[in-house]
């Protein structure tokens, strides 16, 4: 979450800065998405029956997401409070309809990772005059922030330059003409919009699924006699890394279960059907259903904390660094370890078990 210095920091140093101080608040809807976060982070929770500039807000980046498709109005009516328990049940939050602090974090992380993504394909260095797709992503990215105020046109001209100057003067870094692998992976990781997890988040999440007792009293709700002692299944890798490959391409469909179109733990539970393995639905159920594993095999589970703290995430490991999943824009693809966005988010590895 914004805090209000690092708010105002952005706020002061973007273009936009004189036009916002002499709007009325409904110019936020329209504004940059930073600024946009501040107003939503700043609300109470919002529910059915509420007009104000935050419902508006809300509607906005829902719209932005493609969850809401109506009239931007600021009534927190049906059709707002249906396209936000659809959001809320794909994300795996409560889908009670209220967008509360955990559900607007939420989609401020997904937006985050919408406007930033295609950064992550930049490999080029690119200098004043050049044009592209890439430069529009670059654009895109530094008006997500506030640096850029005009029109995404793909071309590295005075105003992509002088919006360039201003994110690396911000930022510490040597201002310079060109575009480079260290500009832009700085832009990907500038001003993360959710407040950071606690650094033993995660170790907490390990040490309840390491602990048979507590996950089985705790999570599963199983009496304490019936816990037994977990034991790796037995299947073929070959089969299932076979099934799993299969699918690549297969588009992403909320809450898709099928080779219609998956969704990331109904790609994982299908693959796993297709061998005689019976997994839970959800990535969190998953992550409590299995083993922990200090070094990775073929046919192993990696893990992600991706939009929200905790297991969000997960693909199948293939081997040679790579794992294959169903990520939500582009379908079942093999992505590499490796890469910056998926060592960062990385959580562990596990293994499926059954009961003795």
């Amino acid at each position: 979450m914004l805090t209000n210095g690092n708010f105002q920091h952005v706020v002061k140093h973007s273009m936009a800065y004189g036009f916002v101080l002499s709007q009325p608040f409904s110019f936020y809807v329209d504004a940059y998405p930073m600024l946009q976060n501040e107003v939503l982070t700043q609300s109470s929770t919002l529910y059915y029956g509420q007009h104000n500039e935050s419902v508006r807000v809300l509607q906005h980046k829902l719209n932005q997401l493609s969850y809401f498709d109506k009239t931007i109005d600021g009534e927190f009516g049906v059709l707002t409070e249906y396209a936000l328990k659809k959001f809320q049940y794909e994300n795996d939050l409560t889908a009670n309809g209220r967008a509360d602090n955990e559900t607007i974090n939420t989609i401020l992380i997904i937006e985050r990772e919408k406007h930033l993504r295609p950064l992550k394909a930049i490999s080029k260095t690119y200098y004043p005059g050049d044009k592209g797709e890439d430069i529009k992503s670059i654009q895109n990215a530094l008006h997500y922030f506030g640096y850029y105020k005009g029109e995404l046109d793909g071309i590295y001209g005075p105003i992509t330059d002088l919006a360039l100057k201003i994110f690396q003067q911000d930022h510490g870094l040597e201002v310079e003409k060109e575009i480079n692998e260290k500009t832009v992976n700085a832009i990907y990781a500038a001003e993360p919009i959710a407040e950071p997890v606690k650094e033993s988040s995660a170790e907490e999440i390990k040490e309840v699924v390491a602990e048979p007792k507590q996950v089985t009293v705790e999570e599963t709700n199983e009496p304490q006699q019936v816990k037994k002692t977990p034991q790796q299944v037995s299947f073929s890798i070959s089969q299932l890394t076979s099934v799993a490959k299969q699918y690549i391409g297969t588009p992403y469909v909320w809450g898709g279960t099928s080779p219609n179109g998956f969704d990331c733990s109904g790609y994982i539970q299908y693959v796993f059907n297709s061998v005689g393995i019976s997994l839970p639905r959800t990535v969190s159920d998953i992550w409590n259903f299995t083993k922990p594993v200090e070094t990775l095999s073929v046919g192993d589970f990696v893990f992600y904390e991706t939009y929200k703290p905790g297991p969000s995430h997960m693909g199948i490991y293939l081997g040679n660094g790579q794992f294959v999943h169903a990520g939500s824009s582009d379908g079942v693809e093999i992505s590499d370890m490796s890469i910056s966005y998926w060592k960062e988010r990385y959580l562990g590895a596990k293994r499926v078990v059954i009961q003795n």
